[in-house]
């Protein structure tokens, strides 16, 4: 007999790889999970794990269980949702994004469900690979991504770009490339890369790579870099977005540049889905919210361009 619930644990179990952590985040007990995982079995007629001692890997069966059951959780979420896709201001809204995008987009949703109590805000702080599973596995409605990646059941759409920034410590009196690679080079995910856009398009005839800058500390979490670059440590490349959420802003100094560069900020949902208008709406009007900050209404270049 078909029994969603059965699925449900299934997937906690190979996201959790321990029948101990599925209990606890399901709140059951472990010999509940190990029957959930026999009568799933049973059903589908196939053994789905390898059990190694405490330890298990899945069989091909198991594999195309787990494939098939983020599948019917996404379709039934969104079908869920899509049940009220025509109201501005009710609803769920359920959205993940890297902590760059969600430290001012995250306020900004709370400050929007105040005004529209019958909203409902669930917000997850996830980077772009997670973001990806959040979506498919129907955990978000919606992602905020700052990377693309291909996939037949996603689509993504250019939302707007935000300016990526040069940040050195508040003493630092230098201004030329060879100052900054004495000066050596805060590192967080995808930190390097956007370095070498901003350093590539205003250093052209010196900039080569940034092997040749030495790494003088990392952070996965990127609401925390610009605190070593305040104490003096190294220089980073940010988006605006974090140096205006960031509590060391007036610790260090942006250094003036020629030519700017942007960070394209992608909505990513399930491929053929039908947005929300809560959402549409939300998006449009952080967008002209963060417009009108950063140029001056109603001048600025088009975001979604």
């Amino acid at each position: 007999m078909f029994n969603a619930q059965y699925f449900r644990t299934f997937i906690t179990l190979v996201e959790t790889g321990s029948f101990t952590l599925t209990a606890q985040r399901l709140e059951m007990t472990q010999p509940g999970v190990s029957q959930h995982i026999r009568k799933l079995e049973q059903y589908l007629d196939k053994p789905l794990l390898n059990r190694h001692g405490r330890r298990f890997t899945l069989t091909e069966a198991g594999r195309r269980a787990y494939d098939y059951a983020l599948r019917l959780f996404a379709e039934h979420e969104h079908f869920r949702h899509s049940l009220d896709n025509d109201s501005l201001d009710s609803g769920d809204c359920r959205i993940v994004s890297p902590g760059s995008v969600g430290l001012m987009f995250y306020p900004f949703l709370l400050g929007y469900q105040q005004m529209h109590p019958g909203l409902t805000v669930s917000y997850g702080f996830a980077f772009n690979s997670d973001i990806v599973q959040d979506v498919l596995a129907g955990r978000y409605d919606l992602g905020i991504a700052t990377e693309t990646v291909k996939h037949p059941d996603l689509a993504y759409t250019p939302w707007y770009r935000e300016p990526l920034c040069l940040l050195v410590p508040a003493d630092f009196a230098g201004t030329s490339l060879s100052e900054l690679v004495a000066l050596g080079f805060i590192d967080y995910p995808g930190g390097a890369d956007y370095a070498s856009q901003l350093l590539r398009a205003n250093f052209s005839d010196e900039f080569r790579s940034m092997n040749h800058f030495p790494r003088q500390g990392f952070t996965n979490e990127v609401s925390m870099v610009l605190d070593a670059v305040a104490r003096g440590l190294g220089f980073t490349v940010i988006s605006r977005l974090v140096l205006e959420t960031s509590p060391w802003q007036r610790q260090v100094k942006e250094l003036t540049l020629t030519s700017p560069v942007y960070e394209t900020l992608h909505v990513v949902t399930l491929a053929g889905a039908d947005m929300p208008r809560r959402y549409t709406q939300l998006l449009d009007d952080f967008r002209q919210q963060r417009r009108n900050t950063l140029y001056g209404f109603p001048e600025g270049p088009h975001f979604d361009q």
